[in-house]
């Protein structure tokens, strides 16, 4: 597989802090981040980007139901900012729709493309006290089929299965499925709140997150319940924000100067993988199906890693996360977060940013926020949260909930070469 890989590289990468920006447009948040991006690839002429992935999942909320993309830099190129007649593609993947666009990116230049761009954005926060009714819009539109397996599994564990009207379904189907590990393996709500705990805290020194204040295993706990056993403290909040990333062939960072080529970083991995209906714990679920195509194609395995950012929607997920991505063995994530494995100084730094649960989760634009918080620890820019001599780090995405699966999941290596 990997003989068949070309060489590509993350050219420039730009993101704003997460946090409540109703009286923003998406515009002028993808203007932010795309500016960014920009300088940091010095990049002196867009013009020379061949095509753009543009993802976003909530823009239909605020009335924006196509050409999503074209709306919302058309008012940049009018501006001369960004390059007029560009292929723009409109990606949507759930939470995992950035990971999606920085897959069109990449897989543009595996096809022959120099320079592409992916660009994510996502506004959830109305100005206008529509709050709970854009979490109620998130909850709508599946086929009441689609939640057989849920009720299924709600009557195997004897407990309730529904939906409420102050968070979004994905909390309570988390919640569901903490409980399904729990009783499998003996999960315990201490060592979720230690996951929550550890990047509540981590969160404290990044400038980037929404969230910025220290909290302990008992102040998790204490927090309040949300979807039982879940707590707010155990969840992602409502965030805004927007991400742009460049990718590059080795052919283009080659015409760079020395000081772009030094700051690139090399895509030793990327693969996103769909989830299945009915899978079990124990079964190739997505993340794991996904995990294992990038070590192949990294020609790595997990103990090679320095750090990882993966979605914690909710900090459970955290827990069967490491073990999906083989950083424990399966069963054993609870133990191994609550013995300060996935600590900064631990063996295996997991959410140096703070995660979802406090650096923020703005769906449309997560992913490429993620390669991002890879990029400032292997640029040896991340301040307090920095893990010494980071060199290889993984990130993972996932979008959507199918049964005990994710419905995709994207995987991603990321390498200084400097």
């Amino acid at each position: 597989m990997a003989a068949s890989i070309r060489d590509t590289y993350i050219l420039g990468i730009g993101v704003t802090p997460v946090g409540r920006y109703p009286d923003r447009s998406f515009t002028d948040l993808v203007a932010d981040a795309y500016g960014s991006a920009v300088k940091d690839a010095q990049l002196a002429d867009p013009d020379r980007i061949e095509g753009t992935w543009f993802s976003n999942m909530l823009a239909d909320f605020w009335g924006l139901r196509a050409m999503r993309g074209l709306a919302t830099l058309a008012p940049l190129v009018e501006d001369g900012l960004f390059p007029n007649g560009q292929r723009i593609t409109n990606v949507e993947a759930g939470c995992a729709s950035a990971s999606a666009a920085f897959n069109g990116a990449w897989s543009a230049i595996q096809s022959g493309a120099d320079l592409t761009l992916a660009i994510g954005v996502e506004k959830m926060n109305p100005n206008d006290g529509r709050g709970a009714e854009l979490l109620e819009w998130m909850n709508g539109g599946l086929p009441e089929s689609y939640w057989e397996p849920f009720r299924r599994l709600a009557d195997q564990l004897g407990v309730g299965f529904g939906f409420g009207s102050d968070r979004s379904m994905a909390m309570d189907v988390y919640a569901l499925l903490a409980l399904s590990h729990m009783r499998d393996y003996g999960t315990t709500i201490e060592q979720i709140a230690a996951s929550a705990a550890k990047n509540h805290t981590n969160a404290v020194h990044n400038p980037r997150a929404q969230y910025r204040f220290p909290m302990s295993t008992d102040d998790v706990l204490a927090d309040r319940v949300i979807a039982d056993p879940l707590t707010r403290a155990m969840a992602a909040p409502r965030g805004d924000g927007a991400g742009a990333i460049l990718v590059c062939s080795e052919d283009f960072l080659t015409e760079q100067p020395t000081s772009v080529r030094d700051r690139a970083l090399k895509v030793r991995g990327h693969s996103l993988a769909g989830g299945r209906i009915n899978a079990s714990w124990e079964d190739q679920r997505s993340p794991v199906v996904s995990a294992a195509q990038t070590y192949q194609m990294a020609g790595l395995t997990p103990r090679d890693l320095d750090l990882v950012e993966l979605h914690d929607a909710t900090s459970f997920a955290e827990i069967h996360l490491i073990e999906d991505l083989g950083l424990c063995e399966r069963g054993h994530g609870g133990p191994f977060t609550a013995s300060g494995a996935t600590q900064l100084d631990g063996e295996i730094p997991v959410n140096p940013s703070g995660g979802l649960v406090s650096r923020g989760h703005p769906i449309g634009a997560t992913g490429i926020m993620m390669l991002y918080e890879l990029a400032v620890q292997l640029r040896g820019e991340a301040g307090e949260t920095q893990v010494p001599n980071a060199r290889i780090a993984m990130a993972e995405n996932g979008g959507g909930i199918v049964g005990l699966d994710i419905a995709v999941t994207a995987t991603t290596i990321l390498e200084r070469v400097a």
